[in-house]
């Protein structure tokens, strides 16, 4: 599971930081990859990177600010000359419907895939399956906005074969149904239980997608114990009453949920271009001295999520 930004900038497109898009990478989890926000350009940032759009099946909309869905209509044609003939699910505030089908549908685009729109009206869970559930909360910004929770599933506790061999358990079809955590009887008459041979389950990792917004209680919430919390930074510790003014967060306030949240890591983006080179690491320190993992990401930062990360 990793993170790639493909866009870690506020309000229009600079030379150095793109509008708001990140892909989280589940190639090995489900052979798939969901966009979060899909700003201006961000099929031109995506040839930059080794993604390919036959693999993007679901896409997160946070709110429908053109700095967030301006590059939709044009990733969605592209998908179709590359191979995206698979289903796609677009999520996202009421409206997303009609922007996408009335962009498509004045310029005459012609999609070789279905897509699937669920329009959120409410927090709460919004996808499962066998290996992931996503999670979606209101936010506080000039328009409905959501963040978002990705909860993996906990992996199974791997089956300890060397155990097995001190034992002399015999390897062969048998291995399996212990694994399967059944009771079997071995050819030499011993009884065993495929519980005492299978280790810890692996906790699944979770993954915090806020869009913009102030400080709200659905923060926190969305937030809680994720291993990766990816939060905006519109603003600098010293601008709160501006970051209020104009519903955006400062750093300080992003790493103050993201340590009372007790995250793994604090990523943070929608950086306003004021803050570039130097003050963009005075941005990051003053979120540090709050919540030491914290990180101002750049466009093509990739982010890995580990299991059991260290947390503060």
């Amino acid at each position: 599971m990793q993170i790639e930004f493909l866009g870690t900038g506020a309000g229009s497109p600079g030379k150095f930081r793109n509008v708001s898009s990140l892909a989280l990478r589940l190639l090995e989890e489900r052979n798939s990859i969901w966009l979060f926000d899909a700003g201006e350009g961000t099929q031109q940032q995506i040839l930059r990177t080794t993604i390919k759009p036959r693999k993007i099946d679901k896409i997160f909309i946070t709110h429908l600010h053109g700095d967030h869905i301006f590059g939709l209509p044009g990733l969605l044609s592209s998908r179709s000359f590359q191979g995206g003939n698979d289903k796609l699910t677009i999520y996202g505030p009421k409206g997303i419907r009609n922007f996408v089908l009335t962009s498509l549908k004045v310029s005459e685009t012609k999609l070789s895939y279905f897509i699937d729109f669920v329009e959120l009206s409410g927090g709460g869970e919004i996808f499962k399956d066998d290996k992931f559930t996503v999670y979606a909360e209101h936010l506080d910004h000039k328009i409905e906005t959501f963040g978002y929770r990705v909860e993996e599933r906990d992996h199974p506790g791997e089956l300890m074969v060397d155990k097995l061999r001190e034992d002399n358990v015999p390897s062969g079809p048998v291995y399996g149904q212990l694994k399967a955590g059944k009771t079997v009887t071995l050819p030499d008459g011993r009884e065993i239980n495929g519980q005492d041979y299978i280790g810890h389950a692996q906790k699944g990792r979770i993954v915090a997608i806020l869009g913009d917004t102030r400080k709200t209680a659905n923060s926190y919430k969305l937030a809680e114990n994720a291993d990766v919390l990816v939060h905006e930074s519109t603003f600098a510790k010293d601008e709160a009453a501006m970051a209020h003014s104009y519903y955006h967060s400062t750093n300080v306030q992003a790493a103050n949920i993201a340590k009372t949240s007790h995250v793994g890591r604090l990523l943070l983006n929608h950086i306003s271009a004021r803050y570039n080179g130097k003050l963009a690491r005075e941005l990051e320190k003053q979120a540090q001295a709050v919540f030491s993992r914290s990180k101002v990401v750049k466009d093509f930062d990739i982010i890995d999520i580990p299991f059991d990360k260290e947390r503060e």
